[in-house]
């Protein structure tokens, strides 16, 4: 990967399908909201604990825990908009540290947006009895996918951060995507994430580019605003 450029090589890391497996889990594992009364009261999800609706927004979900250097990005601007510095802080620690690229597994940019197969990993929760999927819609015409946990996959999240703390970073940073989410479905995070020309510009079937330059770039000017505006808070407190 050319640093310099953000621009991806040809050798860019990408997962195997046990680390997709593992990082889907502990997303589906924080992402999930609980059953609704139909479904709690259905026999077929009597080993459910939580659902997550729609694979639109899986998607997106996973393209900010996918991407720290978007993920930080994003962070930016809700500095911007807020004014709250432990998201300029938190921004700072991710783009301060080698984590946009050594972290960083490009997606590929399809007809609506970020795209990674998740049927391989998928594959591995299914048969292992921790994840269940269930179409909605006819048999023509699918119109969502739901992914349920099951009791066993919640066991076993925290079975795998008991034997493997390193995987706490996806936890944590689970968190942080969901708080940026705030609720929003897939469409919604599919428009944001189109703000950024890097993944709109990307031609359909490519890798999408990273923003690492830029958002390290933007991080200094918000950091030096934010000194500015803290001296002269300062000097007015002294005066």
């Amino acid at each position: 990967m050319d640093h310099k450029s953000g621009v991806d090589s040809h050798d860019a890391p990408v997962t195997s399908r046990e680390q997709d497996a593992v990082r889907i889990l502990l997303l589906i594992d924080g992402a999930c909201e609980p059953l609704n009364t139909a479904e709690a009261t259905d026999p077929q999800f009597v080993d459910a604990v939580g659902v997550v609706r729609a694979e639109l927004r899986l998607q997106k979900l996973d393209f900010w825990l996918r991407n720290p250097d978007y993920l930080a990005n994003e962070l930016l601007t809700e500095f911007e908009s807020s004014g709250e510095t432990p998201l300029l802080e938190l921004a700072g620690s991710i783009l301060d540290s080698e984590e946009p690229e050594v972290r960083r597994y490009p997606m590929l940019r399809h007809h609506f947006g970020a795209y990674e197969p998740l049927d391989n990993a998928l594959a591995v929760l299914r048969s292992a009895g921790l994840v269940i999927r269930r179409r909605r819609g006819t048999v023509d015409q699918v119109r969502q996918h739901d992914y349920y946990l099951l009791r066993e996959g919640r066991r076993v999240t925290r079975e795998v951060l008991e034997q493997a703390p390193p995987f706490a970073y996806y936890v944590d940073r689970v968190a942080l995507v969901l708080a940026l989410a705030d609720g929003k479905g897939g469409n919604q995070l599919k428009k944001r994430q189109y703000l950024q020309r890097e993944y709109a510009e990307a031609a359909r079937g490519e890798r999408i580019g990273s923003v690492a330059v830029r958002a390290r770039a933007r991080l200094k000017e918000l950091q030096l605003a934010a000194g500015r505006s803290d001296d002269k808070n300062q000097d007015y407190v002294q005066s």
